[in-house]
């Protein structure tokens, strides 16, 4: 019985290329220290902080780690969809990473989906030890099963919005601009951005004008979610107002170079 060992060239199918770079994707991002404090660390600091919060921040009424549980879910996308995406792809462009993966068989639709791939995967790992932690602290969320479908949901939905724009600053500034803008919109949304503190503990006014940010939507809907609530249409068309308009800009603007 002979072997047939005649060549078979050809491209692997698109499906096989993107597990492949996925894998990779997510090798790379989980070998980065500086991006792993960014979106492990922090995150669970913030939760465990978050059973005193009341000592520190008013959160209104109710306990703090029923409160702040959803918003630390909602800083958890934010830091991975968001800055260390941002940052990680900033930098391979000025490394000249891109160029070549471009200018390889590669599709860059698939190499795209391939980062958006190893997010998701690093978003789940951080969804599920936060919810653990938040848990084994006392947090009481609504137990049912469409509490926890509308997290999935409203996560792929923050994810979509907050990755557009991350690929938008990546795609357009020099990594140095991007690395600073990146982490100060990260900073700026922490605090001010009604992702941790609910909508109705800030001004009149400016809850009007927080709605219409991706974190507040989040982490309002979030906050709803787990208090028995359906997140409402509002902070769903938000999100993907803000994913479709960056998406749109990063595919327009987006240089490989």
């Amino acid at each position: 019985m002979s072997l047939d060992l005649s060549p078979r060239p050809g491209a692997a199918s698109h499906a096989s290329m993107l597990r492949t770079q996925t894998a990779m994707e997510l090798r790379l991002q989980l070998r980065n220290g500086e991006q792993l404090l960014l979106t492990m660390v922090i995150p669970l600091l913030l939760l465990v902080m978050g059973t005193h919060s009341d000592r520190v921040v008013d959160l209104g009424d109710g306990r703090p780690i029923d409160i702040i549980t959803p918003g630390v879910l909602a800083l958890a996308v934010l830091s991975t969809s968001f800055t260390s995406l941002a940052i990680f792809t900033g930098f391979e462009r000025r490394y000249g990473v891109l160029k070549r993966l471009g200018a390889s068989p590669l599709p860059r639709s698939v190499l795209l989906l391939g980062k958006l791939g190893a997010v998701l995967v690093i978003e789940l790992i951080q969804l599920v030890l936060l919810s653990i932690v938040a848990l084994a602290l006392g947090w009481d969320p609504d137990g049912s099963p469409m509490s926890w479908l509308w997290l999935v949901l409203l996560a792929l939905l923050g994810t979509g919005a907050f990755g557009a724009l991350g690929m938008l600053i990546a795609g357009t500034l020099r990594a140095e601009a991007t690395l600073a803008v990146a982490n100060l919109v990260y900073v700026v949304l922490l605090v001010g951005g009604a992702v941790l503190v609910p909508l109705d503990r800030y001004p009149d006014g400016a809850q009007s004008f927080l709605k219409l940010l991706p974190s507040g939507a989040l982490g309002q809907a979030l906050r709803d979610v787990f208090d028995g609530a359906g997140p409402g249409l509002g902070p769903v068309v938000v999100l993907l107002m803000w994913g479709l308009v960056a998406g749109v800009l990063t595919a327009r603007t987006f240089r490989w170079e």
